[in-house]
């Protein structure tokens, strides 16, 4: 991180957590922010799920939950972005505050509740996006929807022909009982309506599902027959947790699900156990508490084929793609490794 940014975060800092939110976005899109370009190397550049990656770094859902800073986005040194979630209809979300920094912990706890201008825009702007890296959105459901499973389907179908892969969100939880959905009847239904759904675009794309760091041995064992069975294309390890085990700061006690440092280790021993239920059939992409190319490492060696990172750039700024991508490169070489495939999983039996 130079100076520049630095200072720029401080000045963030400042401001509460949503307006800082807002602020960075709207800072991107003025070109106040050094974009670096693809960051890759031949033990970067890699396939997940038939997409090609510069490099297994990506965006997490929920940075830019409206899309509207795509192409930036694209040059920042990310392999890959995942944007939203949508919902069908526009939602509010729950009412402000709704995001909270835990500085003292390198975490943060929100409850906004799929707060987005809904498919519409969104996919306007999709369609509108430069040619580059792969773009997928984060699918999800109204709070008031009547059929909340035909939802996904719904955006999916409208969005679909504008993405290139597709994210199904059962795990957030500041959505009143949308983590019921993980449970095996539902979410077999879901998925296949999902499926059914992508199997009737112009173009197949690959579908993901976000799964709870906060789920049983048993229900994990359920989720992976289910994926296994769908159709689906991967998994995403894991969306944020309901535990505060550990945590400092002053608000560690507010609603909401917790994300950054404090996930790392409760995040990564669920990847690595999906990792040995899907046998590696399924590519894992590793969320959560993601801030160094040493902690990108570690998920891919528990499993993960791709990592995502977002709460790590409130304190690291965006620059951390890049730094990330670089480190881990550099990793890969001294471990001998000539792709990042070559490493998934070397590593899994340290957290099962």
């Amino acid at each position: 991180m130079n100076m520049i940014e630095r200072t720029g975060l401080a000045l963030l800092h400042r401001f509460d957590p949503e307006t800082a939110h807002g602020l960075s976005l709207r800072a991107l899109r003025a070109g106040l922010v050094p974009l670096p370009g693809p960051i890759t190397s031949p033990r970067l550049a890699m396939q997940l799920a038939g997409l090609d990656l510069a490099n297994p770094i990506g965006l997490a859902a929920g940075y830019d939950k409206n899309a509207v800073a795509l192409p930036q986005l694209m040059r920042s040194g990310f392999g890959f972005l995942e944007v939203g979630a949508a919902t069908p209809r526009p939602q509010e979300g729950n009412p402000r505050p709704r995001l909270w920094r835990l500085t003292e912990d390198n975490a943060a706890i929100n409850r906004f509740g799929f707060n987005n201008e809904g498919m519409e825009p969104i996919t306007t702007r999709l369609a509108a996006k430069p040619a580059g890296i792969p773009v997928g959105l984060n699918l999800g459901a109204n709070k008031d929807s009547a059929d909340r499973a035909a939802d996904f389907a719904t955006v999916l179908r409208h969005a679909g022909p504008h993405i290139d892969f597709a994210t199904v969100n059962v795990s957030s939880p500041n959505t009143e009982k949308l983590r019921d959905l993980q449970g095996k009847e539902a979410l077999s239904a879901l998925l296949a309506g999902v499926i059914d759904t992508r199997n009737g675009l112009p173009r197949r794309i690959p579908v993901f599902l976000k799964i709870a760091p906060d789920l049983s041995a048993a229900e994990l064992e359920e989720i992976a027959e289910v994926a296994l069975d769908a159709g689906i294309d991967g998994l995403i390890a894991t969306n944020t947790t309901l535990s505060r085990d550990g945590l400092k700061s002053a608000d560690r006690g507010q609603q909401g699900g917790l994300s950054g440092q404090p996930l790392f280790e409760k995040s990564t021993r669920v990847l690595a156990q999906m990792f040995r239920l899907t046998q590696g059939k399924l590519p894992l992409i590793g969320v959560g508490g993601v801030s160094t190319a040493e902690q990108a490492y570690e998920k891919i060696r528990a499993g993960a084929s791709a990592v995502q990172l977002y709460t790590a750039m409130v304190y690291g700024g965006l620059s951390l793609a890049a730094e990330i991508a670089r480190g881990l490169d550099a990793l890969l070489a001294r471990d001998g490794f000539g792709s990042v495939s070559q490493a998934v999983g070397t590593g899994r039996d340290k957290w099962l």
